[in-house]
């Protein structure tokens, strides 16, 4: 049932003519992520991570928010699953948490939170919904960060050693698994900037965990595979179209390092088996090529099964003298997070966008798309985040109208359309996000969800954008026309 309460139409009621249908068996999901959803911070077994100590000090998240209750989905999962269930998604990509299966990051399992899991998947199955479960959406636990962190060698080992008892435990039921999640957000809004958990400002650190993550995630998909070889394992990266803001040769060079620290680092090194020649030498002075030890790219580049693309937009780049207007991580930002390159501005275009400041480009996401399609070797892709976060109201008559929202979703699904037609293999898609949640830095001042959550009450009410995207799943595909 709806969760506010609303009939579902039947799906003969709503079809009209179909012009751009997606593939039989193309994947239509949602995604979510631990620590802005589950709650249940301290329950269970739980040990800290590093969003917990991060959002408990003053000034990192905006009004003092954080994720204990978030939006109560390690209690609520079962409705939870039945708004899954009525917008007809056949895929949902959520994460574990690690702290919440190991609470010290290593050592003993705590078979409590492996529960969890095993329930959640059991009632998605039963739903008709395929998991998807990321192993690592940024919730490092706790003492690896007192450790060191991922700046530190062993958290790569520990990464795997964890991602095989998750393995261990839902192997026989979970076919798709994500290893590690925007690599680059953890690396450098973590480590460099400091706008993310834990909040350090150390650009060789930074360079150091962007390597360690990858090494993870090799190590992890080798952990996984001598357990059950049929998984299908990859990672998750966030990739952006980049235009240099003129044809000046400053700008282009800026846009070229933006797309080497943004882009090429990690799908050069995961599908490459090599890091790009040009940014090694922009992050020169850092010392990263130190801690890259002979093999370490061969694990880097273990065979993947699919690569997840996460899209939300366009960066368009200057290295000339002048103001940024580039909405930023985090409402605290004082650090640039690009490392070698922290001269680089992003610059307004007047193109519309979304609450969170950030360009609405779609042909940026067939241009990524197209891209990975011709640049590098072949594997099916999913795009596993795409959304558009506002401030969304709830109405008295219980609607909310985000006509932005659908609007964003179906221009980009359009990209992905035509992405297909031009023989990309696509072969998902998974709105970013299902429920309204913790938004990292920015609290819960803004929304992402195709379902508006009441954080007082925790109800959950259908978005207009909701309804559509139940449409588009039963009709497989969108009109013709816009």
């Amino acid at each position: 049932m709806n969760p506010n309460g609303a009939q579902q139409q039947t799906a003969a009621a709503v079809r009209p003519e179909v012009g751009l249908a997606f593939p039989t068996g193309f994947q239509w999901g949602a995604a979510t992520a631990a620590y802005q959803i589950e709650g249940a911070a301290r329950e269970d077994g739980r040990g800290p991570s590093i969003w917990d100590t991060f959002s408990s000090r003053p000034g990192a998240v905006l009004g003092g928010e954080n994720g204990d209750v978030a939006v109560e989905h390690y209690r609520r999962y079962p409705q939870d699953i039945e708004i899954m269930s009525d917008l007809g998604l056949t895929a949902y990509r959520f994460s574990v948490s690690w702290p919440r299966v190991q609470p010290d990051g290593s050592g003993q399992v705590n078979e409590a939170g492996l529960d969890f899991y095993r329930r959640l998947v059991d009632e998605l199955l039963a739903a008709g919904i395929q998991p998807w479960p990321t192993l690592y959406h940024w919730d490092l636990p706790q003492e690896l960060e007192d450790a060191g962190g991922w700046p530190e060698r062993d958290t790569a080992q520990r990464f795997a050693d964890y991602a095989a008892h998750v393995h261990d435990a839902l192997g026989d039921r979970v076919t798709n698994w994500m290893t590690i999640n925007e690599p680059w957000c953890a690396a450098f809004l973590g480590y460099a900037s400091g706008e993310h958990a834990p909040g350090r400002k150390e650009p060789a650190a930074a360079m150091r965990a962007a390597h360690h993550l990858l090494l993870g995630h090799g190590l992890a998909v080798c952990a996984i595979r001598e357990q059950g070889p049929q998984a299908r394992i990859g990672p998750a990266v966030n990739l952006y179209a980049i235009s240099p803001a003129s044809e000046a040769p400053e700008d282009h060079d800026a846009a070229r390092r933006i797309d080497g620290l943004q882009n090429r680092l990690f799908l050069d090194a995961l599908l490459h088996g090599r890091y790009p020649s040009d940014v090694l030498a922009d992050v020169a002075g850092t010392g990263f090529a130190d801690c890259v030890r002979d093999g370490d790219l061969t694990v880097i580049s273990e065979r993947i099964d699919l690569l997840g693309v996460n899209y939300y937009s366009r960066f368009t780049v200057s290295g000339l003298p002048g103001d940024a207007t580039q909405a930023v991580s985090s409402p605290f930002s004082t650090e640039s997070p690009w490392v070698g390159s922290d001269f680089a501005r992003f610059v307004g275009t007047g193109r519309p966008v979304t609450g969170m400041g950030w360009d609405i480009d779609a042909p940026g996401l067939h241009e990524v798309l197209t891209r990975l399609h011709t640049d590098y070797p072949a594997v099916p892709l999913y795009i596993t985040e795409n959304g558009a976060g506002y401030e969304d109201d709830l109405n008295g008559d219980d609607t909310v109208h985000d006509h932005e929202r659908i609007a964003y979703i179906d221009a980009h699904l359009r990209a992905c359309h035509e992405a297909i037609a031009d023989g990309v293999p696509l072969r998902g898609y998974f709105t970013w996000s299902l429920l309204d949640n913790f938004e990292w830095s920015w609290g819960y001042s803004k929304r992402f969800g195709l379902v508006y959550v009441d954080y007082a009450t925790q109800r959950r009410v259908f978005k207009d954008s909701a309804t559509w995207y139940a449409k588009v799943i039963r009709q497989g595909g969108l009109p013709g026309h816009r």
